[in-house]
């Protein structure tokens, strides 16, 4: 018997089950009901027994406690199922991470206290899936250039893999790009659910990548999500051959965000062992690296989300970085910036030559 198949005896029997998340009440606005796709979602809900309302409106109303926290807290155990408004078919792009994003859904079921949807979605938290996604899909192929590989970020505004249990639509999107010549599906996530995904026909049009961080911020700003030894032993199932039992998936390592801890090498040191314990063969792998950054609008929203949080967004230690709209983020400082990246640079080309480092940021 090889090595890799007695490592997946031995991690298959040492992983624990999937992290779920199982929202507390489920909307259907008549809309979504109308939807062929809607029906498919509330047939998934069902079939957790999860308690179902449906709504006589096509808004989203009384989700709203006396102060923010409680508002979040009632917001962050709501699934609603809409549709996506026209908006959404105007597609963006989205630098360094993709051509273009689109949304299968708004809203993420985690407590990441560096969230950064804070600040960038409008009203309560709630976790939004969207009914109309065959229309969706259907609108992305006005966005691919012929016979040039055209990019697709479907995890801007939610975590895919974090619902995937209750709507089934990342399956459908890797479907979707299995099919397409010029088109390829980007997706990251925090938690571990994968098996739903492994047998799929993907055509090597979809990459799946994992978000990960020192335990020591994972532990302590990550709330809600699967542990970082999970997430790794589920990207290790993406990426083994089918023969193996994989999806035999192209992968990535989404290192975010990258925070200066005290004894930081060390931190960091220990992820790294962890990604080679996991990824101990060589696979399609690429590695996208993240500062830890905010802005006012963020920082003011997380304080009442998460009033009791340790994590340091003290603007005085910071740079200031202005976008072409006029925005403002405060990121570490060039130095602190140059020695981070050089130790992260360093550790994979030294860990990993097959890889690639896609950006830094």
């Amino acid at each position: 018997m090889t090595n890799t198949l007695l490592d997946n005896q031995k991690i298959e029997s040492e992983t624990p089950k999937p992290r779920l998340w199982m929202p507390e009440q489920v909307l259907f606005t008549p809309a979504a009901l109308a939807e062929p796709w809607g029906q498919k979602i509330k047939q998934r809900v069902e079939s957790l027994n999860l308690p179902i309302q449906e709504l006589s409106a096509n808004r989203i109303t009384g989700i709203r406690g006396e102060t923010e926290r409680e508002t979040y807290n009632v917001a962050k155990r709501t699934l609603a199922v809409v549709n996506a408004p026209p908006s959404a078919f105007k597609l963006s792009p989205i630098p360094p991470s993709a051509d273009w994003q689109f949304h299968l859904a708004e809203g993420c079921p985690a407590h990441c206290q560096y969230c950064y949807l804070a600040g960038s979605l409008q009203g309560p938290p709630i976790i939004r899936v969207f009914a109309n996604l065959p229309q969706i899909l259907d609108n992305l192929k006005s966005f691919e250039r012929p016979k040039e590989e055209t990019s697709f970020e479907v995890s801007c505004y939610t975590d895919p893999l974090g619902i995937e249990h209750l709507t089934g639509s990342l399956a459908e999107c890797i479907r979707y790009f299995g099919t397409r010549s010029d088109g390829y599906l980007r997706w990251v996530s925090k938690f571990d659910a994968v098996e739903q995904l492994l047998d799929l026909p993907h055509n090597n049009h979809t990459r799946c990548r994992i978000s990960v961080n020192a335990e020591s911020v994972s532990g302590r700003f990550e709330g809600g999500t699967a542990p970082v030894k999970s997430r790794l032993q589920a990207l290790r199932k993406l990426a083994l051959p089918r023969s193996q039992g994989g999806g035999e998936y192209p992968v990535g390592l989404v290192i975010a965000p990258i925070m200066l801890l005290d004894d930081w090498e060390l931190h960091y040191t220990r992820l790294f062992d962890l990604i080679s314990e996991a990824i101990n063969f060589e696979c399609d792998l690429t590695f996208e690296l993240i500062s830890h950054r905010f802005t006012p609008g963020s920082k003011e929203v997380l304080q009442t989300w998460y009033p009791s949080s340790k994590l340091d967004m003290n603007e005085e230690t910071r740079s200031t970085k202005r976008n072409k709209f006029g925005g403002t983020k405060y990121v570490y400082d060039t130095d602190t910036m140059k020695k981070l990246r050089r130790f992260f640079e360093s550790e994979i080309q030294r860990r990993y030559p097959f890889a690639r480092i896609l950006y830094w940021t």
